[in-house]
């Protein structure tokens, strides 16, 4: 979907409009609280999209990679991010102002329509990602999120290919690091993963699927 805006974007006026920003390995790009100012597609890399929870604590709200859409929740309807984002590997990042999108949107009917249908698309997947989430176990919380990981970044020989920090998984499940830790000790007696540092191995993929079938695990990629 946002793949095909981007072609979109770049046969408009925009093409002379945009910048493309590198962002080093760690780097914040999209400070929480800060005025929106515009939109951000992923070119190069992946991305880390978080909020600030109860007592200052980051909930990990996605992870983002090439092709796909950062600040857009805020886009035209609030006058600050909501969320803030921080690049896990080295990126590039193409922006639009604000003031650039809103022009080409009222120019240009299909890519007006392309993004309803993303809105649209997206408020559908959180609220049935929420559902999923609040009947979920601490446990069925961490194997989903290892199915995520694996739909969206796949296997690099032979672990997941986003190497993340516990605390990283704690903050995508809602859950504490020394739950993920205990969660992926019982999960390697179970022979259900590998783990070789911060790489983690899914070593049968059907049964963690099968654990969280009843909770639609596929909904969100």
């Amino acid at each position: 979907m946002i793949k095909k805006n981007l072609t979109t974007i770049s046969s408009s006026y925009l093409t002379k409009q945009k910048n493309n920003l590198k962002c080093k390995k760690g780097q914040q790009f999209i400070m929480e609280g800060a005025p929106v100012n515009g939109l951000f597609f992923i070119l190069k890399g992946t991305v880390k999209v978080f909020r600030t929870g109860i007592n200052g604590r980051e909930q990990i709200v996605r992870f983002a990679k090439e092709g796909e859409i950062i600040g857009h929740r805020g886009f035209g309807t609030e006058e600050y991010y909501s969320i803030g984002a921080i690049a896990l590997q080295d990126s590039v990042l193409c922006y639009f102002s604000k003031e650039n999108l809103q022009a080409a949107l009222l120019e240009t009917p299909k890519l007006a329509y392309d993004m309803m249908l993303f809105y649209a698309n997206e408020l559908n997947r959180s609220e049935s990602k929420v559902k999923s989430i609040s009947q979920m176990t601490v446990r069925e919380r961490v194997i989903d999120t290892l199915l995520y990981i694996h739909r969206k970044f796949g296997d690099l020989r032979g672990f997941l290919n986003l190497p993340l920090s516990r605390k990283e998984y704690a903050d995508y499940a809602g859950t504490t690091e020394e739950q993920v830790i205990r969660i992926f000790s019982a999960l390697k007696k179970e022979k259900l993963i590998t783990s070789q540092g911060r790489k983690i191995g899914i070593s049968n993929l059907d049964l963690l699927k099968k654990e969280i079938n009843e909770h639609n695990y596929f909904l969100d990629s």
